[in-house]
């Protein structure tokens, strides 16, 4: 009797080591799957953000240039001088604003191809107005004047970023603290242009 019910008890450890083995197996190739369909996401989004920053070499190569020290695309070609303590448009040349609207319509232009290329993109447009160094109390409330007659300067001319989906305008004011400053200190009369990729959701 005792040996028919140790048999009984073998038998059923048996299989429950078998069951519990099978769902061990399971679990363990679940998991494998999980994480391989996760790697080749995750492969796919950084092509993605590859082929967002290599989209950024388009930008018009007249106004623009990558500048590798502040890793961002940047304004070049066009030399801004503001009077002092002023944010007048008018105190730059005819030739000058010239060049600012077409670098205005290279960077929608932009924009609208990328849109077309990669919907999920995003870029920020960074208008950062500056001042020189001196004693001027209102220098950081000059130099954000100093973008923002930029952008009405645009909008004035059809150049208009609001409807934009993939484009981020940001109007900033740095004053004299930028870390990105032309080695003159009178230089600095002036604003820069930033276009930057921005971090993005591509798990869509």
């Amino acid at each position: 009797m005792g040996s028919k019910k140790e048999s009984f008890f073998w038998t059923s450890y048996s299989d429950l080591m078998t069951s519990l083995f099978f769902v061990m197996l399971v679990l363990f190739v679940l998991t494998i799957a999980l994480l391989h369909k996760r790697m080749v996401a995750t492969q796919e989004q950084l092509d993605k953000i590859k082929q967002m920053q290599k989209a950024t070499e388009k930008i018009d190569p007249n106004y623009f240039a990558y500048d590798q020290t502040f890793k961002r695309h940047t304004l070049k070609n066009i030399v801004i001088s503001f009077r002092t303590q002023s944010a007048d448009m008018t105190d730059i040349d005819e030739d000058t604003q010239k060049k600012l609207l077409n670098a205005g319509k290279s960077i929608r232009n932009f924009m609208l191809s990328a849109q077309k290329q990669l919907p999920e993109a995003n870029y920020l447009l960074i208008i950062e107005g500056q001042s020189s160094k001196d004693n001027y109390k209102k220098n950081f409330e000059l130099s954000y004047e100093r973008a923002l007659h930029l952008v009405q300067f645009w909008d004035n001319n059809n150049i208009s970023f609001d409807n934009m989906k993939n484009c981020e305008l940001l109007i900033s004011g740095s004053g004299y603290s930028s870390k990105f400053r032309a080695a003159k200190n009178k230089d600095n009369q002036r604003f820069v242009i930033h276009v930057i990729p921005k971090p993005c959701d591509f798990s869509n």
